[in-house]
């Protein structure tokens, strides 16, 4: 790449922006090296890690990666036999295990959550450096600092020993008030690593010892106590001994690390990836960013594009090139931004290419360009003899042999410096050479011939950047498909140009020239104007998008509605069914238990009768509900013929009706009622109420279930017990089946397939309740059995379709009886063991 032109469009500022966000300086020296990539899959690859980065970013906010100091240059020291690493070198090595352990277990515990494809496959070629880690852990703590090993310990406690003996040797002469005379101070001090005494000299002679240095006064000596000497050489000694232990123990650390060196190649450069691709996802995530696009066919476009260099005060500007057309010619003002746009579109295509996020909107697309040109500001040199215009003649000039069809080039204030009509001449031979050339070419221009150039040339867009003629100030919005003025003459009257030299320059300006500014301004105002058809335009849209919205809304809650519809009937069904079977239980009991008589036929056929009436209540109530449900879709389907927004033309499916279904149905009698020769005994039955009160037993005339009557509730309302649920019902919709219980009981037994529910240890009655949780702790296997079977019973009366067993965990017997029991049960569809904060093996769920 150009460095040349790199520079002048910022990039190396913002890279090394982006290399501080890394957390290790290897990294951040492999980021300040960086330069734009020229392969598309190169750059893809760093864009979609760096994406994942963001998304783990956006969801944990913690850094995966922890930071260490550089390992490289240790490789040498490890491989060395007999070296030996410094405390220091082996917390960098420490730091280093740690941290892909970090980074291992932030991706695994987040790649499925936040679909971390690319950082899972990278992470995985990191190795397992589990013993490595213990290795140098073991020595050192994550501190840095040594561990206490027992070697160690005791050298060091005799060390301590031997310093607290000086110090109190020091403490006898300092506290000696004999000696205070004597001293300059009275506290020891350290010469040569050895505590010594300020001693006047003149009074040397009071205090037997070494003498280690005499001050430069020749009024202070200092004194080692005789007393002192001894313990100090025993000390260095310690000292010296514990220097030679550490030592050994990190020269057999550095050897056991030998065959961990292929460990570190392979896990520094993975480690050294993701941390500057975790730094671009930071630096994104400060700034707002986003991932271009690949062009893949279509032409460049920014949008809401931003120069990361001028932070708030930025503008955002849109950038879109056409099928066909390489060439933007930017006009407009001077400090309109015409420099700074062409310093945004090439800044944030080498961004993209590094493999960073832009400061741009979403849907912004970038090509690989293979390198870039610039001549952009002043390249006037006096020590090289360049003027102005020589300068920029230099860069074109290698900016045109270079260029290529994937070639950006940024060309400002093309054709300045020199005469006008040979400037302009240049300017329009180098455009007509690297259009030939198919290069991507960005030229800012005064010269209104280039304007015109950009309008008859097919491969050229001409663009401006806006001009508020009310302040006099440019706004620094960019305007595509339209070329812009200067208004040199408005901007140098208000910086203090004087008004009658103003007034003079408009006379120069000559008819033709004139004539181009109008045209000019035409194209502004119908410029504006296409703006407004656009906007009103794009609200339309976004109304009928709207619209649109609330239609399916409206569609969603009719499938709803039809769904619960479905499922109320469904509901009712069972219900309808469930009542129904135990009714034509209990004939089919009372019928086993004695003769057939007329008056139990009598009986059956009036129930059949019962039953297809209320089959036909439902037939009429479902399908009253299924036409207003086709009368509120056929609404919906009319908004949608107005709305033109396409709508499913699924009919409802009409089921067979309950009164269809029992007249087809085939009725099945036991071989047990047919064969009976059991003769029922009579009794005589007591009369029905004339009338609902306190006490009775009533059934829903609309569902058959029967319930207790509490009380009157208001006029014509009565509050039943169905249950355990409490109901207010019409009492119209009721039908008297019983006396008061106090005057009436009956024991009711069932037989369910076959499965009768006097268990030989008395009748089970609806009167009695299952237990949600039934205790069988203490009872025996077969009492726990009876209980169980006792249980399962009521349940089955009273429609409970779950409980609870808790039986303990002891010796396991309870355990295995229930789990056998349970095992063989036919109407058991699932049992398993509670959580284990819950009870764990000790109880038991269970589903009919």
């Amino acid at each position: 790449m150009n460095t040349k032109a790199l520079t002048e469009i910022d990039f190396f500022r913002i890279r090394d922006e982006v290399a501080g966000y890394c957390v290790s300086k290897e990294a951040q020296e492999i980021l300040l090296k960086r330069e734009p990539l020229t392969k598309h899959n190169e750059v893809e690859q760093l864009k979609k890690l760096s994406r994942e980065w963001c998304s783990y970013l956006s969801t944990v906010h913690t850094s995966p990666i922890s930071g260490w100091e550089p390992i490289h240059p240790l490789y040498a020291v490890i491989k060395t036999n007999g070296a030996c690493l410094s405390l220091e070198q082996v917390h960098f090595l420490g730091q280093f295990t740690l941290s892909v352990k970090k980074v291992r277990e932030a991706v695994e515990n987040h790649k499925v959550s936040l679909n971390l494809k690319l950082l899972s496959t990278e992470t995985e070629k990191l190795p397992d450096m589990a013993e490595t880690e213990k290795k140098i852990f073991r020595v050192i703590t994550p501190d840095g600092e040594l561990r206490d090993l027992p070697e160690i310990t005791a050298i060091r406690k005799e060390i301590a020993s031997l310093n607290a003996k000086i110090k109190n040797i020091m403490q006898g002469f300092t506290s000696d008030q004999k000696l205070s005379n004597a001293l300059e101070s009275s506290v020891p001090v350290l010469r040569n690593g050895r505590q010594v005494l300020a001693v006047k000299s003149n009074q040397a002679n009071r205090i037997p010892g070494i003498i280690h240095e005499v001050s430069q006064s020749a009024q202070t000596v200092y004194i080692e106590p005789e007393a002192a000497v001894r313990c100090s050489n025993d000390l260095i000694q310690k000292q010296n001994e514990l220097a030679q232990v550490i030592k050994r123990i990190l020269t057999e650390l550095t050897q056991s690390l030998q065959p961990s060196i292929p460990e570190f190649k392979t896990a520094l450069p993975v480690m050294e990836l993701l941390d500057t691709t975790l730094a671009a996802a930071r630096w994104g995530n400060e700034h707002n960013c986003v991932y271009a696009l690949p062009c893949l066919g279509e032409p460049p476009m920014l949008s809401q594009a931003r120069h990361p260099l001028l932070g708030e005060k930025v503008v955002p500007i849109d950038i879109r090139f056409m099928d066909g057309k390489n060439i933007l010619i930017i006009t407009g003002p001077n400090t309109g931004g015409k420099t700074v746009t062409l310093k945004t579109f090439a800044l944030l295509s080498m961004l993209n290419q590094a493999g960073f996020p832009i400061p741009a909107a979403e849907g912004s697309r970038l090509p690989i360009f293979s390198d870039v040109y610039a001549d952009i500001g002043d390249d006037q040199s006096l020590d090289q003899s360049l003027s102005t215009f020589s300068g920029h003649m230099k860069n074109i000039a290698q900016a045109v042999k270079s260029a290529k069809s994937d070639t950006l080039v940024l060309l400002d204030e093309l054709g300045s410096g020199t005469d006008p009509q040979e400037g302009t001449a240049i300017s329009m031979a180098v455009l007509d050479t690297l259009i030939q050339k198919k290069s991507f070419v960005l030229v800012t221009t005064h010269q209104g011939i280039l304007k015109n150039y950009g309008y008859t040339n097919p491969a050229c867009v001409n663009a401006s950047v806006e001009f508020d003629t009310n302040t006099l100030s440019p706004s620094y919005h960019l305007l595509m498909g339209v070329p812009g003025e200067s208004h040199a003459l408005d901007i140098a009257q208000k910086n203090g140009l004087p008004v009658d030299i103003v007034k003079s320059a408009r006379n120069y300006i000559a008819t033709e020239q004139a004539d181009v500014s109008a045209l000019i301004r035409g194209l502004n105002r119908k410029h504006v104007e296409l703006n407004k058809v656009q906007r009103a335009a794009e609200s339309e849209k976004k109304q009928a998008e709207e619209k649109s919205l609330r239609l399916k809304e409206k569609e969603l809650e009719l499938r709803r509605k039809e769904h619960e519809l479905k499922a109320g009937k469904q509901q009712e069904l069972n219900d309808f069914l469930i009542h129904s079977r135990r009714t034509l239980e209990n004939l089919v009991r009372t019928l086993k238990e004695g003769e057939v008589t007329r008056e139990k036929t009598l009986a059956v056929k009036q129930y059949i009768s019962e039953l297809e009436k209320d089959t036909k209540h439902f037939d009429e109530k479902f399908e009253a509900e299924e036409e207003k449900l086709e009368k509120a879709e056929a609404e919906f389907a009319k908004e949608l013929q107005k709305g033109k927004h396409p709508a499913s033309n699924k009919k409802t499916k009409k089921k067979l009706s309950n009164a269809e279904a029992l007249k087809s149905a085939t009725p099945v009698i036991p071989d047990a009622l047919a064969n009976s020769k059991v003769k029922a005994q009579k009794k005589d039955e007591p009369e029905l109420p004339s009338k609902i009160e306190a006490g009775i037993i009533v059934a829903s005339k609309t569902t058959g279930i029967q319930g207790t009557v509490i009380g009157p509730d208001k006029k014509g309302t009565w509050q039943v017990q169905f249950g355990s649920v409490k109901m207010n019902c019409k009492e119209k919709d009721l039908r008297i089946v019983g006396g008061a219980k106090t005057e009436h009981k009956a024991d009711i037994s069932i037989e369910l397939a076959g499965r009768s529910l006097d268990d030989g240890h008395g009748i089970v009655t609806k009167d009695e309740a299952p237990q949600f949780e039934l205790r069988l702790l203490g009872m025996r296997a077969d009492e726990a059995i009876k209980a169980l079977d006792r249980q399962i019973d009521l349940c089955i009366l009273h429609n409970l379709h779950s409980f609870s067993i808790i039986h303990g965990k002891g010796e396991g017997i309870l355990q295995q009886t229930v789990t056998d029991y349970l095992s063989n049960c036919s109407v058991i569809s699932d049992f398993g063991f509670a959580a284990a904060d819950d009870g764990g093996t000790g109880k038991t769920y269970v589903k009919l």
